[in-house]
């Protein structure tokens, strides 16, 4: 079996074509994969990390606002356009597939499309609970498109074939015990709060976060584990700021980057965080309550639509950015904790959200359009 996989831009639209392509591997380890990318995108670092091939075209979005440099952009954006076509068929007539899989991104645009003219067949897979541009304009040309949310379907015309799949999740995550993890972490009995913005450092985050961290760190009364990402080195003398020195309590745990998220993530009662999807599944999978602080910097605003989602089941918070202080997050963050039961509630409202056989789904949709045992 010859797998063609699209996808790029963000670590949301490129880890569930890696977490495809390693389920197929093993289930069909004689099974043959070729990842298509943007050139100069992160997916050529992360696939090539994974172990598998990757070709790259040039594609890039159109800007919204008309300034002249934007508008310079945009007329290199209708050339790439049509470019990125030819390459993308070049190297599928290179490859000959017997399948293409989409996951988002501008990149898979032209690659989907070209390959559904060729007689390819396509499916794409929509992480958020708001579709992107791309898998949106993509729908009419797959055989299937798989959703991660149920809300989603809204979004598309009503005459496309939808399958409810959930998001790939890391098997670490699945098998994470609290117990087990917090003695790893060397945790206590006291409430353990993580948060983070994600690997760069969101800044309004990090300042809200740090008044917490202070406070936690002053009184003891939290454990605090919290990532403040590659630009947010200030943030431990932001905290000193504040009245606590990161360095002599011992009940907080502050780093740029937390490299062992499924334990941290299993030992917390509560994690504040950004609404990428992934992270939503995951945050799913193991049944945390979250306060979600969804990124306004994101296209289509999906990370609100993916919080939403959430919320509107019971199975967390949120705290738009343009409201977030120091002040409201502890107020919210006390009264999570202050009241277990109501906490208890919200996480299993969260598992019952869960798909934790996401992988076996989108193997059982390719299976099933190759007509495979």
């Amino acid at each position: 079996m010859k797998i063609l996989l699209a996808g790029g831009g963000t670590a949301g639209h490129i880890n569930p074509a890696l977490a495809i392509a390693g389920f197929i591997k093993k289930k069909r380890p004689d099974s043959e994969f070729l990842f298509i990318g943007n050139r100069g995108g992160m997916e050529q670092r992360l696939v090539t990390q994974a172990g598998f091939e990757i070709k790259s075209i040039l594609i890039s979005g159109f800007k919204r606002s008309f300034t002249p440099k934007n508008m310079v952009e945009n007329v290199k954006t209708v050339k790439r356009t049509f470019t990125s076509s030819l390459e993308s068929k070049k190297i599928i007539a290179e490859f000959k597939p017997d399948i293409c899989i989409g996951t988002g991104g501008y990149v898979s645009g032209p690659v989907i499309r070209t390959a559904a003219k060729m007689g390819i067949p396509c499916i794409i897979h929509e992480q958020n609970a708001y579709p992107g541009i791309t898998n949106k304009m993509l729908a009419k040309s797959a055989k299937k498109v798989m959703l991660a949310v149920p809300d989603a379907k809204k979004y598309f015309e009503k005459n496309v074939d939808f399958v409810i799949t959930g998001n790939p999740v890391r098997g670490e995550i699945l098998t994470s015990d609290k117990e087990r993890s917090r003695a790893e972490l060397g945790l206590d009995s006291r409430p353990v709060v993580l948060s983070f913005g994600g690997s760069l450092g969101a800044r309004k985050i990090n300042e809200s976060v740090a008044e917490l961290v202070a406070r936690s760190g002053k009184d003891g009364k939290y454990q605090h584990i919290h990532a403040y990402g590659k630009y947010g080195d200030w943030f431990p003398g932001l905290v000193k700021e504040k009245g606590a020195d990161i360095e002599k309590c011992g009940n907080l745990d502050i780093r740029p980057y937390i490299d062992n998220m499924p334990t941290c993530m299993a030992a917390a009662d509560i994690v504040i965080c950004r609404a990428g999807a992934i992270t939503l599944s995951e945050l799913q999978a193991m049944g945390k309550p979250a306060i979600l602080i969804p990124s306004p910097n994101v296209a289509e605003n999906h990370q609100y639509h993916n919080a939403m989602a959430l919320v509107n089941a019971g199975a967390a918070e949120i705290i738009e950015e343009k409201d977030l202080t120091g002040e409201v997050l502890m107020e919210k963050t006390d009264k999570m904790l202050l009241d277990p039961a109501e906490l208890k509630k919200i996480g299993e409202k969260s598992r019952k959200m869960a798909i934790t056989d996401a992988n076996e789904r989108i193997y059982s949709v390719i299976k099933n359009i190759l007509g495979l045992v």
